[in-house]
């Protein structure tokens, strides 16, 4: 019997080390000195004007594109052709030079910062307080873009990418947004039924046609809409269960995704890794409950409850699964909760570890000369057990593929069950841990040696595959001995079996 654990709030660290602070700065009427007249700084005067700062130029030989600049916005840019003094930086809030003589360099971030400037001196980190990053520009939506100085050209490249993504409609929708905030207030006045308004909106702002001239009537479509939806619940939240996939962020469903970013609670197991965690909403709560096989875990009596009692209390909660829910995750049991109670529930599938396992060893689990079926089994039951209620006899269907859910206990004794039921005792066997991490291993091997004991990797989930389907897969030689250790109180029974085995072949 397994040690039961209680569902436990997790506050687990959630952002990584960052080596600078992103942060968005109003400059709007502020004072900018910038000295220097390169075409390197004059990008950084049309950023900074473009930000809103009054920009004086300091530079004995400004650069055609600097002149033309000032030129172009004389309200904004002011250019003197001179070097720079102390005097120069008096009520400045904002201090840019480009400067190659590091003792020069130096005084000047020393007497900026004096006088209460923040300074960025180019291509010299060592004496600035801030970096420029790679902008994409969707005003008022801005994306800021930063390599620490690593890789300038990857930020570009980053960039690129995002404003191929981001339409160029975009700002527009976020302008429209921002004039309609008060509004929305007054609308709807609960912050779960905001949120579903946003998440409506941020739908049209990616997908939409709609006109520049009809945003506003949109918007308020929207509100009206939701409004109506949340006096129709009664404040009630909802549960949706969403497959986490095996393991690999990557492998994460784009609504998946959107249901992380929209969760008061997430009620995650074990499985889940925290690359996983990190795509969620960094203010929704996360309370871990421990299900894994073998383990102490949560009664799922409790998680039931935990799940029913959060969204009768208005919450909207993500029950976070580990591969599909809809494969050996009980996930059945927590649906029927949920209605009973007269919760709303919707399941978001994910990518199941047998999937994921073929993908990794590039092959299929069908085949239309070796598997015309598919078959997944789970191999223990409620109390570790290899269930009584298997239909052994087909399983052991050398035309099908069968893949085995929680089976490193009780391997052996199946498979010695489906040799004497016939299956060939050399159909192929791979065996994989932690399907689709980083430290993911397999173990090419057959049913006659699985029975044997072949050993299997003993670390992290487990997904074994039997067919000739999965022969495909193995580039190594199978192994006899296999590479993995078994642990001590399974030997005897590895023993036993291998015994039995031989008695069953040689009869």
């Amino acid at each position: 019997m397994n040690a039961s654990l209680r569902p436990e709030d997790r506050r687990p660290a959630r952002l990584g080390a960052l080596p600078k602070l992103p942060v968005f700065f109003d400059l709007a009427g502020r004072s900018i000195l910038v000295v220097g007249g390169s075409d390197g700084i004059a990008w950084k005067v049309e950023l900074l004007a473009s930000a809103g700062g009054t920009v004086r130029i300091l530079a004995k030989d400004p650069s055609p594109e600097l002149l033309a600049l000032v030129r172009n916005d004389p309200e904004r840019l002011t250019l003197t052709r001179r070097g720079w003094c102390g005097a120069d930086l008096q009520g400045v809030s904002v201090a840019v030079a480009d400067i190659d003589n590091q003792q020069e360099a130096q005084l000047f971030a020393d007497i900026a910062r004096r006088r209460g400037a923040l300074v960025n001196v180019v291509d010299q980190p060592a004496f600035c307080d801030f970096q420029f990053g790679t902008i994409v520009n969707r005003a008022p939506v801005i994306v800021s873009i930063s390599t620490d100085g690593a890789a300038p050209i990857l930020g570009q490249a980053i960039r690129r990418r995002i404003e191929a993504v981001l339409p160029s409609s975009l700002g527009v929708w976020a302008q429209a947004a921002k004039d309609f905030r008060d509004n929305l207030r007054d609308l709807v006045p609960t912050r779960q039924g905001r949120r579903r308004f946003w998440e409506q909106f941020v739908d049209a702002a990616f997908a939409s046609r709609t006109h520049e001239r009809d945003l506003n009537a949109t918007l308020d479509q929207f509100a009206h809409k939701v409004r109506g939806e949340a006096l129709a619940r009664r404040a009630l939240g909802e549960v949706v269960i969403v497959g986490a996939g095996p393991g690999d962020p990557e492998l994460v469903t784009l609504k998946a995704m959107r249901e992380l970013q929209a969760a008061d609670v997430i009620v995650y197991d074990r499985l889940v890794t925290p690359a996983i965690l990190e795509l969620a909403r960094r203010e929704a709560r996360r309370i871990h409950v421990g299900k894994e096989g073998h383990g102490a875990s949560c009664r799922q009596e409790d998680i039931n409850a935990l799940i029913v009692d959060l969204a009768l209390a208005g919450q909207r909660v993500v029950r976070l699964k580990g591969g599909d829910p809809a494969i050996f995750g009980r996930t059945g049991e927590e649906v029927a909760a949920c209605r009973e109670a007269g919760v709303p529930v919707r399941i978001v599938p994910g990518i199941t570890t047998a999937s994921a396992a073929a993908a990794s060893l590039n092959t299929s689990l069908t085949h239309r000369d070796h598997a015309q079926r598919v078959q997944f089994i789970t191999a223990h039951d409620r109390h570790g057990d290899l269930p009584e209620n298997l239909n052994i006899g087909a399983l052991a269907d050398p035309q099908a593929t069968t893949v085995i859910y929680m089976g490193r206990r009780t391997a052996a004794k199946l498979a010695m069950r489906l040799i004497e039921s016939g299956l060939p005792p050399d159909t192929p066997v791979v065996a994989i841990s932690n399907v689709s991490r980083d430290d993911q291993q397999s173990s090419h091997t057959t049913i006659k040696n699985v029975a044997h004991g072949a050993l299997l990797p003993e670390v992290g989930p487990l997904i074994i595959a039997i067919g000739a389907s999965v022969s495909a897969a193995n580039e190594s030689p199978i192994q006899q001995d296999g590479a993995f250790n078994v642990p001590n109180e399974e030997r005897q029974l590895v023993a036993e079996n291998q015994q039995a085995v031989s008695a069953l072949l040689d009869h």
